[in-house]
């Protein structure tokens, strides 16, 4: 078993959950117990696991509706969920209304509990192609998304990360690694807060979501203005102030680096010059690299038809 896992626990018995806890964490996973399905997909929200392991011996309807939910979302549609039940339950069991991806008998067999951990893992990254890092949908999710907007009243809206690769330099991959989770998570609570929609990772720090046309400009400045408040707290008071920090180029010369912005191009997917998935990246791009010319995070919306619309975000 890959040490480091992050599992969500939820057992029937205090003292099966601690049993449990025990047997996991010995095999260096890290072990989240929750006493019950109610605060579940809360908290999976604010700090995703790597699995879950949810007793569902009671068999009741509010508890698979909760695993129905967590699958019908792009994000935790990735995150295997593995059931434990009786051998009495799983005979009738309606494994298309509760889609567990792997189920354990009980009394627990801990070295079955094991593989199937493995295996459902396994399993999951080789059928899905998500982003290894932020869990979002990749490349052939986010094709596949795009080509079904087209010719909709929908936003296809690219992300993009001003002035990221000097940051990678001077601060560090980890800390890059840290900003594209934390953009990750912005961009897919702000999408899921406004009533729902698409979001993916290129790769990178490029980012893809999709809404609804009349949504896709408050979903953007909602974007900038997490962005903003949260990525001041990665800089100290007097890059704050000055607005930049001290790094090299790539003649190893000094010179001042702008502090981390956003960029976002909005193509609509029901323009008529739009007719496939090539053009929808062509034309952000070039929407990107227009909202990169401001001095501040902000949005450019592209109607084709009509003159292009520059947003800048105050921050």
């Amino acid at each position: 078993m890959k040490p480091g896992l992050r599992i969500y626990l939820i057992a029937s018995t205090p003292s099966l959950a601690s049993q449990m806890e025990i047997r996991l964490q010995s095999k260096g996973c890290q072990v989240f117990t929750l006493e019950g399905f109610c605060n579940l997909i809360g908290f999976a929200y604010n700090d995703p696991p790597d699995l879950f392991i949810l007793d569902i011996s009671a068999g009741d309807e509010a508890t698979f509706s909760i695993i129905r939910e967590l699958k019908r979302d792009s994000y935790f549609s990735v995150v295997p969920i593995i059931g434990l039940m009786s051998e009495s339950m799983a005979r009738g069991f309606d494994w298309t209304e509760t889609p567990l991806d792997d189920f354990i008998f009980l009394p627990v067999s801990y070295p079955e509990l094991f593989t199937r951990i493995d295996l459902s893992v396994q399993r999951i990254r080789r059928v899905f192609d998500n982003n290894a890092l932020t869990r979002l949908p990749g490349n052939t999710s986010i094709q596949h998304a795009v080509e079904r907007v087209i010719g909709k009243p929908m936003a296809i809206c690219h992300v993009d990360i001003n002035h990221f690769k000097p940051y990678n330099d001077v601060y560090g991959f980890s800390h890059g690694d840290e900003v594209l989770r934390m953009l990750a998570r912005i961009i897919f609570n702000s999408v899921k807060e406004s009533g729902g929609g698409f979001t993916g990772h290129i790769g990178g720090d490029d980012f893809v979501f999709i809404v609804p046309i009349e949504r896709a400009e408050q979903v953007s400045q909602e974007i900038i203005r997490n962005f903003t408040s949260i990525i001041a707290d990665l800089f100290g008071e007097q890059e704050k102030t000055c607005g930049y920090y001290i790094g090299y180029n790539r003649r190893g010369q000094k010179e001042q680096i702008p502090l981390l912005g956003l960029a976002i191009g909005i193509v609509h997917g029901n323009n008529p010059n739009i007719r496939h998935y090539g053009k929808v990246a062509e034309v952000a791009a070039e929407l990107k690299a227009f909202a990169k010319k401001s001095e501040s995070s902000c949005y450019v919306v592209d109607k084709r038809t009509r003159p292009e619309r520059t947003a800048k975000v105050e921050e």
